[in-house]
């Protein structure tokens, strides 16, 4: 059974009975609306929801695509009660993907401003459940998922520190696991970057740094080895993340998946059958 077929049972029940009782065995056609300009995610998603309904479902426009407001989007048609069983599920995946595309999309731009080579990511910080989605909503507004899981990288943390007893140890221990997989390791101080870097991390996360002490950790690494990525990450929202722009090679924001807004969309029927 697929995650949304999981949806649909969560939200269906035993039956939707106001529209066993209002609508019958009309047919119809019905349209979701952007009701805002955005960049629009999971009608891949919302498309399945109604055809595993058995209905006959058109995308307007592609994943990933900025709309207008008042954009249609998808229409579908069929059994108007297995419309509006599907509603609530579509709607909810697309202005959940939406809202994290549109938000990724927005930052992306914002520090390319600054930084046309910069790369705007998320983190692990999403839903129990539903990270495989919220993850592709951000890579459809132009951003990288970072990792998926604990076995994408090893991704070395303060815990991590504090058990191991020193970066360069640490460091050692994950360069074991496999060629593989990267190395990269959270620091909160210059010396700390410095260590990393000699101890032959392949990416430095700057953790809850200002632009300004990330631009001189940066510094510092590459004079050390040019090929380490820099990541900056803590506490960064779409105001401040152009500030990291020409300061790191990376800006990960927790926020596009814990505390962005749904976009607003909407279904409306639009053609009714007897």
């Amino acid at each position: 059974m697929s995650r949304i077929e999981d949806f649909l049972r969560e939200d269906i029940g035993e039956g939707d009975i106001t529209s066993d009782a209002l609508v019958g065995d009309r047919r119809g056609a019905a349209a979701i609306i952007a009701r805002q300009e955005c960049v629009v995610a999971g009608l891949e998603e919302a498309s399945e929801a109604f055809t595993l309904l058995g209905l006959r479902v058109t995308p307007l426009a592609k994943d990933g695509e900025r709309v207008r407001a008042g954009t249609a989007v998808l229409s579908v048609e069929g059994a108007l009660r297995s419309i509006l069983a599907g509603e609530r599920v579509a709607l909810n995946l697309l202005m959940r993907m939406s809202g994290i595309a549109t938000a990724t999309n927005d930052v992306l731009w914002a520090c390319r401003e600054r930084n046309p080579d910069v790369i705007v990511a998320a983190t692990r910080k999403t839903t129990p459940g539903f990270r495989h989605f919220e993850k592709k909503a951000v890579m459809l507004g132009g951003g990288d998922p970072h990792r998926f899981g604990l076995d994408d990288a090893v991704l070395i943390k303060d815990n991590h520190l504090a058990v191991v007893g020193s970066i360069t140890e640490a460091v050692a221990r994950g360069r074991k696991v496999s060629f593989t997989k990267k190395v990269e390791v959270e620091v909160v101080s210059l010396d700390g970057a410095r260590e990393a870097a000699l101890a032959g991390a392949d990416i430095i996360l700057l953790d809850n740094m200002s632009p300004k002490d990330a631009a001189a950790c940066r510094q510092a690494v590459k004079v050390i080895s040019p090929g380490i990525i820099v990541e900056a990450s803590g506490g960064i929202t779409p105001s401040t993340a152009p500030e990291y722009a020409e300061a790191v090679d990376i800006i990960s924001l927790g926020w596009l998946t814990h505390s962005v807004r749904a976009a607003d969309l909407s279904m409306d029927i639009t053609a009714l059958k007897d």
